[in-house]
Parts: structure tokens; sequence; C-alpha cells
């Protein structure tokens, strides 16, 4: 091609492909940006932030009732949904709004409407057809049901009705417990409905470290959130009163909704993308570790591809794609070190390997692990929070993976990644200095303890 309207062409505009407009204006590149919907996507508006803000509600809820363990007289009331409602989407509202001035004032094209893909690194909009040098699939995600379970909106729920509901249920079905299962569940809990996590694996968020799921399973169990492990979905349907869901083995479970959080699917049927040739895999378009497809001039981005769907790894694939394509030669993103969080009471975060990974990769004679609890933490202590720091590292070799379970321990995530990423040995990190009291810290002195000189930690 030698014209196209744009430089850079842009199928969505949520994480990654606002993220890869906003760099690519920045490398001084002319941008087209397609959105049928709204900036910001799934995340911004149906998925992390509210979700989030949903979750601070719920810890709030907890401190109130909670609240006599630290020597303060308050009470719960209860849930005003439609206040949580304003406070998650005026959150959202301010975002997106700030977003919006962003794009705007980057002087990037918004082209709204739906688009697909009709030719070479061409995209048409509203009947109208769009080039660009180079084009850049970012189409998203939506949320999976499983075969002969229809969704409702009404009793059967994906996650997009649950951050639209009015009231807090009485009681809930989660089908699901990996990240969306889990937090929906810890939200509902804190504001007072009965909760059953339903799930096919063996564990909670099994693509954790098994010791985060066990931590995780221990403080649901405290919680009274009831969960089933190792128990496939069969059937559900609805009664007067909610839904009956029956699992295999024939038990049935009755609730007033059934939350289905069984993952999120590549949004990439019926945009053109067979058509143009790329290559495609259940759904998921293929790329290389540039992000690049089998089509010349035709990048992919975010949770179209295969592996982790965050919208950090969306953002980071979408400016790497802007400076591939400026000509800047980007270093290709490591997967291993993409932070990943749970936000749950209490949350999980990990970043690298867990111990079974770095086992099947080092042997089980060529790893070893350490396990720092946060009873030894002081501000963990003044969170009244239980968990851990858990360090897997290649023997006499760096840190492979790190493991955090505790509230607020997403906030360590940083760190750990810096650790991670710089492949760093326990006796690097071990004599940097943490302040104190902090719950960065833990991972100081799990360093320390690793490194052969624990401090506030037994031998």
């Amino acid at each position: 091609m030698t014209e196209a309207d744009f430089d850079v062409l842009i199928l969505g505009a949520g994480s990654g492909g606002y993220a890869c407009a906003l760099r690519a204006s920045q490398l001084g590149l002319t941008v087209g940006l397609v959105e049928k919907d709204r900036l910001g996507g799934t995340c911004l508006h149906v998925g992390c932030i509210p979700t989030k803000a949903l979750l601070h509600a719920a810890e709030v809820a907890d401190s109130a009732r909670e609240s006599e363990q630290f020597g303060v007289q308050a009470t719960l009331e209860g849930i005003d949904m439609a206040g949580v409602n304003s406070y998650k989407d005026g959150v959202v509202s301010r975002l997106f709004k700030g977003l919006t001035g962003l794009i705007s004032s980057r002087g990037i094209t918004v082209l709204e409407g739906e688009g697909r893909v009709t030719g070479d690194r061409q995209v048409t909009v509203g009947g109208r057809a769009y080039t660009g040098r180079h084009l850049v699939l970012a189409s998203g995600s939506y949320s999976k049901s499983l075969p002969g379970l229809d969704i409702d909106g009404e009793r059967i729920l994906t996650s997009e009705h649950a951050l639209r509901l009015d009231r807090v249920p009485a009681s809930v079905i989660v089908l699901g417990g990996g990240v969306i299962g889990c937090e929906f569940a810890s939200v509902w809990k804190s504001f007072g409905a009965d909760v059953t996590i339903v799930e096919a694996l063996p564990r909670l968020v099994a693509a954790e470290d098994e010791a985060s799921s066990k931590a995780l399973e221990r403080a649901f169990r405290k919680r009274k959130i009831a969960f089933r492990t190792g128990t496939p979905f069969q059937s559900v349907k609805t009664t007067d009163t909610g839904v009956a869901v029956t699992v295999e083995g024939g038990d049935v479970i009755e609730a007033e909704l059934l939350l289905v959080a069984v993952g999120r699917g590549p949004s990439t049927s019926g945009l053109g993308y067979e058509e143009l040739g790329v290559e495609m895999e259940r759904g998921f378009v293929l790329a290389d570790e540039r992000c690049r497809t089998n089509v010349e001039g035709v990048y992919a981005v975010g949770d179209i591809v295969p592996g982790l769907q965050l919208a950090h790894r969306g953002f980071q694939q979408g400016i790497f794609v802007a400076e591939d394509i400026a000509g800047l030669d980007p270093r290709p993103i490591d997967e291993s070190a993409i932070p990943r969080v749970t936000y749950s009471h209490p949350e999980i975060a990990s970043v690298g390997l867990n111990e079974s990974a770095a086992a099947d990769k080092y042997g089980a004679d060529g790893i070893e692990t350490l396990i720092y609890d946060l009873g030894g933490n002081g501000k963990s202590q003044i969170l009244k929070t239980q968990g851990f720091v858990k360090l897997v590292r290649q023997k006499d070799g760096p840190v492979v993976g790190v493991h955090l379970v505790g509230d607020r321990v997403g906030e360590l995530i940083g760190e750990a990644q810096l650790i991670y990423s710089w492949e760093a040995h326990a006796e690097d990190v071990a004599p940097l200095v943490h302040a104190h009291p902090t719950q960065n810290e833990a991972l100081g002195e799990a360093h320390l303890a690793l490194a052969g000189k624990p401090l506030h930690a037994h031998s």
C-alpha cells in the first residue's frame, strides 16, 4: 500500500486498542480508532474498574461490621445498592471523561460504529471503508457460557448483568471459581448474601499456586462462603423463587440467582478476520511474540490473543505494537512477568512461575521454596489480615516466582515484578531497605529468610 487514511488503524478501543492509539500518536503517527460502544472497553465500563469499586464498597461494609475489634463503635445498617451503584458509576464516568479528553487532545480520529475488516488493512464503519498502513486487531472479549446454559439477565446472569443489579440477592450460586467468580462471591458475601461457588476444577483459582488456592479456600470457609470444587455443572432450571442448579452426581443447589463466571471468549466472530486470511484457533487470533499475525501489516493485541486476559497485558501489547510500527524495536513482552491479582478478601497476587511450573521447568530438585507468614508482619497485624509471601527460586539461582495472599497484597506486586524481571537472587533483595511498618516489608523479610538470614522469622 502506498496510500492510506491512517498510519495505524485500530479495531477496538479497549485497553489494548486505546493504549496503542495513544502511544502511536505520541510517536507522530496518524491514528484511526474504531469503536462501536464506548472508549475504554470492557475494563473501564463492565470489568476491572466497576468490579473493583464494588470490592472497595464491600471492604467498607466489612470494616463497619467488624469495627468493634478495632475499638470503634459502628454498626452496619445495610447496603444501599442505589448508593453503591452511584459511587461505582461515578468512578467509571470520571475515568471515561478523562480518557475521552486524552484521546481528543492527541489528535486521534475516533471512528464511531461497528467496524468490520473488509480488505487488506481495511475496515468498513457505517458503510465507509478506511485503510491503514498497519491494522491492529483489538476487538476484546465477551462473557462465556456453557452449552445448554441460557443467560436471561434476570435469574441467570453474566458479570455484566451482576454489575447492574439494583439489590443484594438473598442467595447466589456462582458457577466458576476463577478470578471473576471469586471476586463476585467475595462482594456478595460482604454485602450479606449467602454464596455457593461451583467449580469443576479441583481447587479455586486453579491457575494460581496451590498454596495460594488453599489459603483462599481456608479464608472463604471462615467467611462462610460455601464452595464445591471438582464438581462439574450439569443443568439449571428456573423456579418460582430463583434457580435450581444440578451438578454432577445429581445434587441440586437452589438460590435466588446464578452468576455464570466460566471465563471470557474472544470477540472475533463475524469481523472478517478469517476472510482476510488471519490464522485463528478456537476463535483466538494467533500472533507471534511481536504481536504480528500471519498477514503482513496486521497485528493483534489484548484478549483476542491466547494468554492472560488482563487489561494491563493489553495496555503493554498496545504500547509495544505502536513502538514496533514506529521502528523503535521494543523488547518482546515476557508473559510470565505479567502480574496477576485476584481482588477478593483476602487478595491473591502473583508473578512468574508457580511451584508446579517451576518444578516442571527446572526439576523438583532444581528449585527451592520459602513461605514467610504475614503473622510476622506488623502492618498486616494492624490490618488484621492473614496470608503469606511465597518465593520460588532456582536452586542457587534467581527468584522465578512470587506468590502473595492477604488483604491489599495486590499493591505489593509491583516490587515482586521487578524482582522477577531483573532475575534477582535472594541475596540481591535482602540488603534493600523496606519502610517499617509496611506490608512491603514482608517481601524484604521473605528474601532475607531465603538468603539464609531471617529476621522476624524462625530459621
